[in-house]
């Protein structure tokens, strides 16, 4: 039943049915992006550990820093040209790269720093972090707007 008790006509039923149908399909190319960038997460974090060790999250780092040039990057593209439909931007930043990128992994590593004493490694962690990521947002923006322009 439609509003006030009218049937519902078959072409407002067939918008609603359309909408829904792209609500899911935008919610399964999240998902699908989200594991892609896990994946992608665990691989460059693993690969920073092994390079620089221990001492320090540079994995948490590399992510953080890369995912903020890329999600500048990519909406820069996308908002600015037809080069990204509405589905693949959704599917790349809030999936593939919200996936990738991690704050709460920051979040608890910084605190964990506070927690022990190492007040030093944690601010330096802070700072780095939100200048690192804060100047490859800037630079994936400059990069962009120098290939599509605006």
């Amino acid at each position: 039943m439609g509003r006030a008790g009218e049937p519902l006509s078959n072409a407002r039923f067939g918008k609603e049915t359309s909408r829904l149908s792209q609500t899911i399909s935008r919610f399964l190319w999240i998902c699908a992006g989200g594991a892609v960038g896990t994946g992608a997460r665990y691989l460059l974090s693993g690969w920073t550990l092994l390079l620089l060790g221990t001492a320090f999250p540079w994995g948490t780092l590399a992510v953080n820093v890369l995912g903020s040039f890329l999600v500048s990057a990519l909406m820069h593209v996308a908002l600015a040209t037809k080069m990204i439909p509405p589905t693949l931007r959704l599917a790349l930043t809030s999936g593939v790269l919200g996936g990738f990128t991690t704050y709460s992994t920051f979040n608890y590593e910084t605190l964990e720093y506070l927690r022990e004493g190492a007040w030093r490694l944690g601010l330096v962690n802070l700072i780095a972090t939100v200048l690192l990521c804060l100047a490859a947002g800037v630079a994936g923006l400059v990069f962009a707007r120098s290939i599509v322009g605006a």
